[in-house]
C-alpha cells in the first residue's frame, strides 16, 4: 500500500499530495479577504486514476476551514467534490 500525504506549501499557495514521498499533484489557490479561492487542481498523468484528487481536495478544504478561511471554489474538481460531499458546503464563502 502506498503512503499518501498532503502538505500545505504556503509560499506557493497550494496543497501538494505525495505518493511514497513523490509529488503527485496539487490544489492551487489565491488568497484574499479571508478566503481561499481554489482555482486549479492537477494530478500528474503518472498518478491519474488512483483517486488522489479526493483526499487532496478534502484535506485542503479541511485545513483551510481550520485556518479560519472561507472557501471559494472556481476549480471544476473542487466544485465536483463539494457537490458529491455536501458536508463541505458549509465551508463555502
Amino acid at each position: 500500500m502506498s503512503d499518501i500525504q498532503v502538505r500545505h506549501v504556503e509560499a506557493d499557495k497550494q496543497f501538494v499530495i505525495a505518493v511514497d514521498s513523490e509529488d503527485a499533484g496539487f490544489a492551487g489557490y489565491a488568497e484574499r479577504d479571508g478566503h481561499r479561492n481554489f482555482n486549479h487542481t492537477v494530478i500528474d498523468p503518472r498518478f491519474r486514476g488512483q483517486g488522489l484528487s479526493q483526499p487532496l481536495i478534502q484535506q485542503a478544504l479541511e485545513a483551510t476551514h481550520a485556518d479560519g478561511f472561507g472557501v471559494i471554489a472556481t476549480c471544476s474538481a473542487v466544485v465536483g467534490f463539494v457537490q458529491k460531499n455536501p458536508e463541505f458546503r458549509e465551508y463555502l464563502a
